[in-house]
Order: structure tokens, then sequence, then C-alpha cells
């Protein structure tokens, strides 16, 4: 069954090689017990690495069942180790951080036998060799004589076609060795033992055949093969397969025994993972603020159309960069004419009344408001202590309360605001009185609506029912020679009636929770309702019929000739109030989702148009989310990068842990190598261990940053008054976490390597 032709091995240290073998040819038996004598250096146990295939032979043929091996890939090799032979070491060789059972089993382990088979198989040598009931301890529980029995039921458990046994019996007493060589002898009857021993009297006592060997030469052989028959076996090689789960259980039961090293250098490698997640706690968090202030407050923001709008499409930034790409301080003697960018990226919008009639078709569910500005003058008096006045508001003391279209969706003032005295205007003659989250109002709208102004502080119900006069155009002015100016009789005005009273209903304030979008808003509010009826009353006035047909400035009496400085004819009809086009609508749209689907809208009505044609928009929600959003994204990315240095080096430390324990499970590397473990089978153990390393880092990373989350809210809070914002998304922990094991067993991939690369003969003789 095995055969050995022309075997020659030699050794080369520097420039000395010493012959190991030369020119042995020997046959054996497939059940017999060979034991193999010789000096030190004589061969023997460079022979039987040979048949065991831990070494290679450099010439001559090793046949097995009529297989030659001289063409034996290493994966080839390694499962004939663990098919053909079982090897039984003088120092046992067993993997003292598992146990008795499991080692046991390797051998089956790596030809892929199921779990339940290999244990009831394992069990059985176990028994055979007496040992049974020490199955669940560790190696070092044991006595020399019950090691060597553990090594003989491995060398069993798999039922090979050759035991090895190299010095069975060196390391054991007298009785022990008697005992195991009658154990082997036992198990010559069924297989092809080879032994080999310096006991010339345990080789004639138990061995049935003796080889000599002297100085790499086959000497004498007391019971050779004369006359060899062909066998017809045909020698067939189960393939090894050591799953990634077994290398795990491996590398987990080593790293149980060095648990205080294993977790400091978890420790020591999530550093770099705990600086991170504390940062994408903060970052999500933040960002879960910044979209709850968007939705809550920036979704309220309105969509702006105006009559200028500024042009940044992308189009036009790249047009305005390639514009500037001139020479710098350039030696001609001339000048370049240059127009502001302002000008360049300002866009006039054409508003008229079929863009108005295209508004208005909104869907109103996706609104909660529309406010129309007109640049129509509001003619205002009021009455006071000092007698009748003309009104100077300026224009953040006036507002225009958006149109509520739809009475299933609160209005905007609903939403945004508290009415804390009154109620909403509900018709055009009505104002409401809006005042800061301090209670405070410009003194100039009180004194408009005539309240006295030196008092510190004044009851809501004495500014409920205050009243101004809205005076038309045809009395607020007056004629003289070919143009108006305003009529000077103010009290005459207020009393006439054809003015129109206004009165405070009611009294509101920005919302506490909507407190960004409200702050610094405060003043008079009135109906839209108000305004198209002042356009249509203005229209209709004596200024603005006679404006049409003169040409002349109606307030400075100077001629209209469009000149610098001077307002053109159609820009002071508006002014007066004689178009009805607003010169800016606000769309308030009633939240997010509802936002995307107005800008879609709006943007269908420029497709196809030329620019000159179309008319943008200002998304102010948009502007101030993507400016806070890109700056949290800016610091996030900063932070993470300086984070992110200490996992290069967690990886350079977590090499340098799996070079360590490399030399330290080398002899482990050996024999698992003659039990039949495949180079990517070495590699994937130490894999496996870093991978665990890897996986408890990334846990404790994520641990410890989410506990620091604990203090670093509470000091949020103290400062911002905003609660619990740092929120570890459970994505971001489960990333950080394959990060965490991937860069450990990148750290981990060169020493696993070289592991895999070692001399199996060489690391079993570590000690």
């Amino acid at each position: 069954m095995l055969k050995l032709q022309n075997i020659n091995k030699s050794y080369t240290t520097g420039g000395f090689t010493q012959q190991a073998l030369i020119d042995v040819n020997l046959e054996f038996r497939k059940n017999e017990f060979v034991a193999i004598l010789g000096p030190s250096g004589s061969g023997k146990t460079t022979l039987l690495n040979i048949i065991g295939g831990l070494d290679k032979y450099d010439s001559g043929d090793v046949i097995i069942n009529n297989k030659s091996t001289k063409k034996f890939k290493a994966t080839e090799w390694d499962a004939y180790r663990n098919n053909s032979i079982g090897f039984i070491f003088q120092s046992y060789n067993l993997i003292n951080h598992i146990s008795i059972l499991d080692n046991v089993e390797m051998g089956m382990t790596l030809s892929g036998v199921s779990a339940s088979k290999r244990k009831a198989k394992a069990l059985e040598v176990l028994d055979k060799v007496g040992l049974k009931e020490h199955a669940h301890k560790r190696p070092n529980q044991l006595s020399g004589g019950q090691m060597q029995r553990v090594a003989i039921a491995r060398a069993l458990a798999n039922d090979p076609d050759i035991i090895l046994a190299d010095e069975p019996t060196g390391a054991l007493d007298s009785i022990t060795s008697v005992q195991i060589m009658e154990l082997i002898k036992e198990i010559a009857k069924d297989k092809l033992v080879i032994m080999v021993t310096h006991n010339a009297d345990l080789a004639n006592n138990y061995a049935n055949r003796i080889v000599e060997f002297k100085d790499g030469r086959l000497i004498s052989d007391s019971n050779p093969i004369n006359n060899s028959k062909n066998q017809k076996e045909k020698y067939k090689l189960k393939k090894t397969s050591m799953s990634f789960l077994t290398a795990l259980k491996l590398s987990f039961n080593n790293i149980r025994t060095k648990k205080g090293r294993t977790l400091l250098t978890a420790f020591a490698s999530s550093i770099g993972i705990i600086g991170i997640a504390l940062i994408l706690s903060l970052s999500n968090g933040f960002d879960i603020e910044i979209d709850k202030f968007e939705r809550d407050t920036l979704s309220s923001m309105p969509i702006m159309i105006s009559e200028q709008a500024m042009e940044m499409t992308e189009e036009k930034m790249i047009e305005l960069s390639n514009n500037d790409n001139m020479e710098e301080y350039p030696n001609k003697k001339v000048v370049y004419p240059q127009q502001p960018i302002v000008d360049q990226v300002l866009h006039t919008n054409v508003l008229d009344q079929d863009y108005i009639k295209y508004i208005e078709n909104i869907d109103n569910t996706l609104l909660a408001g529309i406010a129309y500005t007109r640049t129509t003058a509001l003619n205002m008096v009021s009455k006071t202590s000092e007698g009748y006045k003309p009104v100077a508001l300026s224009m953040t003391d006036l507002n225009s309360i958006p149109v509520k279209i739809n009475d299933d969706i609160p209005g905007v003032m609903e939403v945004n605001y508290d009415i804390l005295y009154g109620h909403l205007p509900n018709e055009k003659n009505e104002l409401l009185l809006v005042i800061d989250s301090k209670n405070r109002i410009n003194d100039q709208v009180l004194e408009a609506l005539g309240i006295d102004i030196e008092k510190e502080e004044v009851a809501f119900d004495k500014i409920i029912g205050t009243e101004l006069k809205i005076v038309f155009n045809n009395e607020y002015y007056r004629q003289i020679g070919n143009y108006f100016t305003i009529n000077t009789n103010f009290e005459a005005m207020y009393n006439s009636d054809e003015s129109l009273s206004l009165k405070v209903v009611g009294i509101a304030r920005g919302k506490e929770d909507k407190k960004t979008l409200t702050s610094g808003i405060s003043g008079l509010f009135y109906t839209d309702d108000l305004m198209d009826y002042i356009v249509q009353i203005n229209e209709k006035s004596n200024i603005v019929n006679i404006q049409r047909n003169a040409d002349y400035n109606v307030l400075t009496g100077e001629k209209f000739d469009n000149t610098d400085g001077q307002l053109t004819k159609d820009t002071l009809i508006s002014y007066l109030g004689g178009d009805s086009v607003p010169a800016m609508i606000n769309l308030y749209p009633v939240d997010f989702d509802a936002k995307e689907q107005v800008l879609d809208y709006l943007d269908q009505y420029n497709e196809g148009k030329e620019l000159e044609d179309q008319i943008l928009y200002t998304d102010l929600g948009n502007i101030i989310s993507s400016l806070s959003g890109s700056i949290m994204d800016a610091i996030t990315i900063v932070l993470i990068a300086f984070s992110a240095i200490s996992l290069i080096v967690s990886s350079i430390m977590i090499g340098i842990i799996t070079y360590i324990s490399v030399l330290e499970r080398t002899k482990e590397i050996g024999v698992l190598r003659a039990l039949g473990a495949r180079k990517k089978d070495i590699t994937r153990v130490f894999n496996a261990e870093t991978f665990i390393i890897g996986l408890c880092s990334g846990l404790i990373g994520i641990l410890i940053g989410g506990l620091l989350t604990i203090p670093t809210n509470m000091i949020i809070e103290n400062l911002t008054e905003l609660p619990n914002v740092a929120k570890l998304n459970p994505v971001h922990a489960i990333i950080l976490i394959i990060i965490s094991m991937t860069l450990t067993m990148i750290g981990g991939f060169i020493p696993a390597k070289m592991a895999a690369k070692k001399d199996p003969v060489e690391a079993l003789r570590t000690e």
C-alpha cells in the first residue's frame, strides 16, 4: 500500500549541504508494526516526515495505493495527511486551549465530518484509550501518559491508513511506556504503524518488522516484501476544509486564555471608533434637529417670487467662472469694462395676469397661504393726542396676512402665531397687532393707533378697537396746476365719508416653537382683501387717470424723460395704485413634501421657455438648510478625519499583536498542518482571531461612545437648551463595527499570511 522508491533528501544551510536520505527503497504492508531504528542524524525522522507529507523529497517517489505523489499539489498533500496519516508525537503536540474532545475531533473537523458524527467517533476512540471520562478536560489537566493516549486517539479518530509514531514513549516512564506500546501494538493489527525509536528493546518486543538506518541509508530490514504484487486499490483523496466557524472557535478559545491582553488590545483599537461614534452621534443629532427645524420652521418660510430674482443656475455659475479667467496684472495699457456681478446674475421676472392665474391654480392642499405684495401706497391717517397726522410706518411695521386658500388646512398665521387677545382679521377693514416674544412693539405703531406711548405698558383691551384711516388717492392728493401734491388737511381726510376705517381686532405673538421663524417680526398685519379694495378704488381716481395721459410727474411737476433719478410713468402709476399685478408673491407650503410639489409646479411653467421669459423664484428654506447642512457636513468630515488617524494606528497595533500571536501559536500551526490543515486554513485561523478582536473593539467603541453621549447631552442642553442631541444612528453603529472588523483584519492580514507559510516540520519543533 505504501512504497518508497529511490527517495533522496538533503538540507542546505549556508554553504553546507547534508544528505538526510540517500536512495531509500522501502515497501510496507497494509497492516504491520514497523520500527525504524538508528542513531541521531541517521534520517529516520526525516523519513517519517516524508511519509507523512510534512516534508518533501528531492527525488524519487512515494506511492500510495499505486498512486504516485510526484505531482501532488500542496492541497493534495494536505488532504493526504488528513485522510491517510495519523501522527503520534513524542511531545504529544496537543492544542492546549481547547478540550480533549476538540483535540480528538480536529482531524475530522478538517475533513468536514458533521458535528454529531465526529463527537460520537471521538468519544468512541477516547473510550478505546480509556479517557472517555476526561473528554471535557484541557490537556494541561492530564498526566503525560494520558496526553499521549489523547494523541493516539486523535491519530485514530479520522480512521487513517497509516499511523506514524515519532518516539511515542520518549517522554514517558517505563510503566506508562509499556501501556502505550501495548495500545499501539493493538492498533497495528488493523493498520500500518511506522514507529521511530531509539529504544531497541521496545522495537524488538512489540514490532514485527525492524528497519535500521545509518547516515541516511537503509542498512537492514528484518521482514522485507520480496514479491510485491500490484494491488487493485485506487487512492482517493478527500479534500480538507476548515470552516470559518471552526477557525472562530479555535481563535476564540485561544483568546480566552489571554483575556486581559485581548481586552486591552480591543480597547486601544476602539479609541478611534469611540471618537467617530461620538462625532456621528452629534452629527446625527444635529441633523435630526436641523431636519426638525426645517420641517417645523423652514417649511413655513415662503417661496418668494419677485420682480427681481437672482439667477444662480449651474450654467450661470460656469459662465461667471469662465469670465473670470482673465490674465492678472496684464502689461497692456487698456481698461476692460465689466458689468457688476449683481447685474450679471440679476434676472427680471415679468409678472402678469397670466402668471397670477397660473399661481392661483396650484393645488390648494399644498399651501397654507399665499401673500401678495403690491407697491401701491397705503395712504394712512391717524388721530393722536397731538392731533391728526399721516402715518409713516416702515415696511417692517406693515405686513400683509397670507391668504388662507383651504379651509381644511391651518393658515400661516394659525400655524406660526398664538392669538393672545381678540381674533384674526376676517374683513378688509380689520387689523392684527403682532408683538414680539417679549410682548414688545414699535412705539410708532402704538402712536399711529392713537395710544399714549409715554406709558410703560399698555393693556391688551386698550389696544383692541383702536383705529386709523385709509385715505384714497382722490382725497389724499390735491391738484395744483398741472400736477398733484399731498393734501395737508388730515382732519378732513380722517373724518371724510370716503375714507376707510381700519380697526385692530386681535393681538398675536409668534409661537415658542416657531421662534426662529417669527423672531423679530412685529407690527400691523392687514388682509389681502384690503389691498385689492384699495387698488380697485385708486384705479378709478383722477390722479391715476390723469397720469396715464400726462407727460408730467404729478408729484414733482417735472416732465417724464426717463432720465436717471426720476420715476417712469408706469412705475409711478403702479406706486399710486394703478396696477393690480403684485410686485412679489410669497407661497407658504404646508410641509416639506408639499414644498417639493410646489417647486415642481413652478418649474413646469418655465419648461420650454427662453431664460428671459422664465419666472425664477427664491426658496428661502432651502438656502438656509443647505447652508446649515453643508457646515455640519464639513465639520463632521474634519472631525472624523482626525479620529480616523487613530484607526490607522490601531490597524498597525493589531498587526503587531497578530504577529505575536503567530509566534505564540507556531506549534499549533504545525499540529494543524500535520492534521491536514491547508495554508488557507491557517490564514483563516488568524483572520478569525483578528475578526474577533475587531468585533470586540467595535462593540466596545459603540458601547463607550453611547455612554459618552449622556454627559455630552447634558453639556449641550446646558449650553443650548437642546435636549438629547447626541443620538447614534443604529446604521452608523453597524457600519462602525464593520469598519473596526475590516481594519483589524487588514492589520492582521500580513501576519496571518506569514503563519500560513511556516514550515510544518519547523513549527512542530518550536517550544
